[in-house]
């Protein structure tokens, strides 16, 4: 049980719970004990796909933190909430509704490389606190602002009151943050009503399952079927096939040496087994995450 589970999280679970109730599944399946950690948090009164990593695929969950995601986001015109989002109480309001044209006319301001100040109400660190702490306790936060990527950003609908958007970002970015500042441009304010995160790096909708189907296959002990391979998580990496002797040497941690191929990094595999995530540089290959299948 190496590989990723893709759960469609459903309102009101923590990424937290989702792993949870991966490592129910497995106990439930009696598929043994193995490592389960997930590839980038989602938050509570978000849904969609959540990465869970089993085993050895846990080594690249942080890189799953540092892909891009896309998200479908509704932001409510009118009213700002301290969260941003539903979960807040009310800190502003507007009577100001913007028009699809005007809405349209701002979206190129908040696409490629901008700045954001991060929500109060986060997991981001203060002074060794977190700053969802801070805010709940009353204290005033000030955190910096960050440079992020957003790669696309277009209208799914709208109505009077609220317009839903996708927008495909780069890591670090937070929708409330962009939902915020989209408002404030348009002359009004607004907060985040529904969030669903539709791609995180090579995982979509497609391969996410439900909470009960996740537990059908645990009690069918299928959970192998929704199982995808560890080299999923790794799409964007080419293949490097290699020989038993040299599959040996990069599981002890050797250096493979006179590789031709370009500088950058590799999934090593000998035939269908994961041997390491490496990196090639100047015609030397070393690992960089080894995997022990």
């Amino acid at each position: 049980m190496h590989g990723w589970i893709i759960l469609d999280k459903p309102l009101g679970l923590g990424s937290t719970q989702g792993v949870s109730a991966v490592k129910r599944a497995l106990r439930d399946g009696k598929y043994g004990k193995f490592k389960v950690g997930h590839g980038g948090t989602l938050d509570p009164l978000a849904t969609g796909v959540l990465p869970i990593a089993l085993g050895e695929a846990t080594k690249l969950a942080g890189r799953m933190l540092d892909s891009d995601k896309v998200y479908d986001f509704t932001i409510g015109f009118g009213v700002e909430t301290d969260t941003l989002d539903l979960e807040g109480k009310e800190i502003a309001a507007s009577d100001v509704r913007p028009t699809l044209a005007q809405i349209e006319a701002v979206l190129p301001r908040f696409t490629g490389p901008i700045e954001q100040v991060p929500p109060a109400y986060s997991a981001l660190k203060v002074d060794g606190e977190r700053a969802y702490d801070l805010a709940r306790a009353g204290e005033e936060v000030k955190l910096a602002s960050r440079s992020v990527t957003i790669h696309a950003l277009t209208i799914e609908g709208s109505d009077a009151d609220s317009v839903t958007l996708r927008a495909h970002v780069s890591k670090g970015t937070y929708i409330r943050s962009l939902a915020r500042d989209i408002a404030q441009a348009l002359g009004t304010v607004g907060h985040v009503t529904m969030l669903r995160r539709v791609k995180a790096g090579p995982f979509t909708l497609d391969s996410a399952i439900s909470l009960d189907k996740l537990d059908e296959a645990a009690k069918g002990r299928t959970l192998e079927q929704i199982l995808l391979p560890l080299r999923a998580g790794l799409d964007d990496i080419p293949a490097l096939s290699l020989t038993p002797d040299q599959a040996e040497l990069l599981r002890q941690g050797r250096v493979l040496a006179g590789i031709a191929k370009e500088d950058g990094q590799y999934f090593a595999c000998l035939e269908d087994i994961p041997i390491a995530l490496v990196e090639a540089l100047s015609g030397e290959i070393r690992v960089v995450r080894g995997f022990n299948i």
